[in-house]
Formats: structure tokens, sequence, C-alpha cells
């Protein structure tokens, strides 16, 4: 029996994913299915990147601005919400298409992984935590090179997290894997470093552009406000930690933009490792005019 089909979009950020995904789920009748780990949370708006209700032009998104931010959401939760979205969307007879940038969710359905479940070990993160981002960092890259690869290395929790699942579970390679459920069609958006750079900057200046809602620094005042603590806000990751510096006056305006502009680029780097070992991948070039017809085509 023919496996159904569904279309994967990934690549780097500022590559524009959400955008082409809308434009191909209006061509071929599809829903879109967020994979961002942190567009899931309700409020991380500007600094998340989140596709507004203006960019969706009236396509279905679905796991995508639901969870309170006091809250984790592991991947295992999201491969689980998006097997049943991937079903759903199916069963009415469209086209399902997971859009992000989160290589580990996008593994996690993709190559249908068993996600064990790991509780936390509170002595293990109790010694983790007296070290330094780098020594975790370098901890990590022991235990798994390939987690390593794809992980903010300035973030102490996630760090402390990934050595946590990697002590307990071993390396990556060591998770079951289970025949893909459906005949995925992966098409990966990148662009030349340069460019890249520049779509970057562009984009980190406009979420600190007070005319953007207020802007990413107003953003975690409200995070702020509304009950996050400052713990909680530095794992949402660079772009939340650098403004919260800021806030706390601890770096300056300036310092806070120029670090934001190169945890990013450093990031779509990172992504480019992740998504490299893929072989099946049909990478587009987006500083060079390209069509979608080649997707469709791929999809009939």
């Amino acid at each position: 029996m023919q496996k159904e089909k569904v279309i994967v979009i990934l690549g780097q950020t500022a590559t524009g994913k959400s955008n082409f995904a809308v434009k191909i789920a209006k061509q071929i009748n599809g829903e879109i299915i967020s994979a961002d780990s942190r567009q899931i949370y309700k409020g991380l708006e500007i600094g998340s990147g989140k596709v507004t209700e203006r960019e969706m032009k009236g396509i279905p998104h679905h796991i995508l601005d639901f969870v309170n931010p006091k809250k984790k959401f592991t991947v295992a939760q999201y491969k689980t919400l998006a097997d049943k979205k991937i079903k759903e969307i199916l069963f009415k007879g469209k086209t399902p298409i997971v859009c992000g940038g989160t290589g580990f969710y996008i593994d996690a359905v993709v190559n249908n992984i068993v996600l064990p479940e790991v509780k936390p070990n509170l002595k293990l993160r109790k010694e983790l935590e007296k070290k330094s981002a780098v020594e975790l960092f370098k901890i990590l890259k022991k235990l798994d090179s390939t987690r390593a690869k794809n992980i903010d290395a300035k973030n102490k929790v996630r760090l402390i997290r990934a050595i946590e699942i990697a002590q307990t579970i071993g390396k990556v390679p060591k998770i079951k894997k289970s025949p893909a459920l459906y005949n995925f069609t992966k098409i990966g958006l990148y662009a030349p470093n340069d460019f890249l750079e520049n779509k970057i900057t562009k984009r980190i200046k406009k979420m600190f552009d007070k005319k953007n809602n207020g802007g990413l620094v107003n953003e975690v005042k409200k995070l702020k406000k509304s009950g996050l603590s400052d713990k909680r806000i530095t794992e949402l990751g660079f772009e939340y930690f650098y403004p919260l510096l800021f806030i706390n006056k601890k770096i300056t305006e300036h310092e806070m933009i120029e670090r934001t502009i190169l945890g990013n680029i450093q990031y779509a780097k990172r992504q480019m490792t992740w998504f490299k070992r893929d072989p099946e991948i049909q990478w587009i070039n987006v500083s060079e005019p390209f069509s979608i017809e080649k997707v469709k085509k791929s999809n009939n």
C-alpha cells in the first residue's frame, strides 16, 4: 500500500520558511504544522518570529501559540501532537505541511522516533548548575556530539537537560526509530553566508524597533510582568536572554542588538550542520529566483 504524502519545509532562520509554506499550502490545498520549539508558546511573538494571522493568509496553522511559557514542552509531546494533526489533515483530504527550523522536532516526526521519557535527575541538575555554559557544552559534546551540534551553547538550562538525557539513554543513535509512517518530501531553504547575515541583521533590528508592537524589549517586559522568572526567560533562548540583560542594566542597547544578531548567525550555522546530515533534502537557494513548481511536482 502506497504511503500518504507529507511535505516538510525546513532550513535556516530568516530564509522565509513560513511564507514559502503558505504559498505551497495555497497551491496544493494544504495545512501547516509548525515545527518551532518556541512558537508553541503564548506571548513569544516577536522574539520567536511567530507567523501572524495576516501572514497565514487564511491557511490553517497547527501546534502554534497554545502553551503557557511557564510550562515546558518536550519533543515527545510535540511528536504526539504532530502525528495527531497529520492524521487529521489527511482525513480531510488535504496535504500536511510540516514547517520549521527545530531539527529535533522534525527528525522525531520524519524518522518516527520512539522517544523515551527521561525523568528529571535533581541531584545531577544541582551539580551541573554550578558549572559554566562552556563547561556544560564540553560535557555534552563528549556524551552526545550529535546533539551538541544543534543546541544553544550558551543556554545552561537546555545544556543541563541534554546532558541529563544523554547520561540516561546514551547518544542520539540509541534512540529507537520505527519505519516512516508517510512519504515525506523534504524541502530545505538556505542562503549564502553574506546574504543570510544581511537578512538576519535586518530581521533582528526590526524585532527591536518600537514600532513593531512595542519591540522585543517590551515583549520581554510583558513576560516578566506576567510572572515569568528571569531564569525561565533565559531558558527561552538568546532572543529573550539579551533583552533581559539589557532590562536588568547588565549590557547596553547596542550590545543587546549585536549579541542577538551574532547569536542568530551562529544558530543558522548550527541548523545547517544538523540538516546537512540528511541527503534526501531538496535544497533551494532563497537568494536566487526560484519556482514552487518543483515542490508541486514532487507532491504529485
